[in-house]
């Protein structure tokens, strides 16, 4: 999680690098799975790269891992908002990260992350995703009710079969830590990662 996390902070500093920016808020949305925990690395590694990032976090969870790496981003000052942002507040960050749903989603969405979903869709401002787009399935990709159309997808481990409906301008591969064993077993296929580079671009 630590490795994906940094990926997808890295390919996120190589999209939008800050002097291309309008401000350096960014505000990334975590859910209550791995993917969440993928968006509080990416939003901590992004602090340190001198981006000012935010975190709605809506869903903890007790587990040591998730309440560890909450701490992490507590103390690099990093705020966590209270109440679910709604298009207007999106709109002050120059940049959302949506780590809220992964590769396990099953709809329907659960309620309470419908209204920001809306909220995400409806503000306009440049999406980052993280391995899937939220409310994406993983195997057929946008539903029909349509969904979040990132401009930057970071797909992690390997493409998923939903990443051939991305039409975004930005495709990363993250997670540089699959075995050659592993790789070759499922047939992967991966693209090599030149040199010490952490992601690479699709």
């Amino acid at each position: 999680m630590e490795l994906a996390g940094l990926s997808c902070a890295v390919a996120i500093a190589k999209c939008y690098p800050l002097a291309s920016l309008s401000d350096k808020n960014v505000l990334v949305f975590c859910g209550p799975g791995n993917n969440g925990g993928d968006g509080l690395v990416c939003a901590r590694h992004l602090k340190l790269f001198g981006y000012c990032p935010s975190v709605y976090y809506p869903k903890r969870t007790d587990k040591p891992l998730y309440h560890n790496l909450t701490t992490q981003c507590q103390a690099m000052q990093i705020p966590f908002l209270e109440e679910p942002p709604s298009a207007e507040i999106c709109k002050n960050y120059s940049l959302l990260v949506d780590a809220l749903f992964g590769f396990s989603f099953k709809p329907p969405m659960r309620a309470e992350f419908v209204s920001v979903v809306n909220a995400i869709q409806e503000s306009k401002i440049t999406l980052c995703s993280v391995d899937i787009p939220s409310g994406w399935d993983v195997e057929s990709g946008i539903p029909e009710s349509g969904g979040l159309q990132p401009d930057l997808l970071i797909s992690l481990t390997a493409p998923k079969k939903c990443a051939e409906k991305f039409r975004g301008r930005f495709h990363y591969l993250g997670g540089r830590f699959v075995p050659p064993a592993l790789e070759e077993k499922y047939s992967l296929n991966l693209p090599e990662y030149p040199g010490t580079e952490l992601c690479v671009k699709l």
